[in-house]
């Protein structure tokens, strides 16, 4: 049987009323992003694609 993913929330999501963030799993070789708005889709991504997406995200370090 698979492994329900344990899903987190974004600190900065805000606790409201409204399901208006990104939530992440972890799983053996990859990380699961899903929006809250819509928690039947999923993408799965490994760590070091993850990883450079947020480098890109974030931009040229000043």
């Amino acid at each position: 049987m698979p492994k329900v993913p344990h899903w987190q929330k974004s600190t900065f999501s805000g606790g409201g009323d409204g399901n208006t963030c990104v939530e992440v799993a972890t799983a053996a070789e990859s990380i699961h992003l899903r929006e809250s708005d819509d928690p039947t889709t999923e993408m799965a991504i490994t760590p070091a694609a993850l990883s450079h997406l947020l480098r890109a995200l974030k931009g040229p370090l000043r």
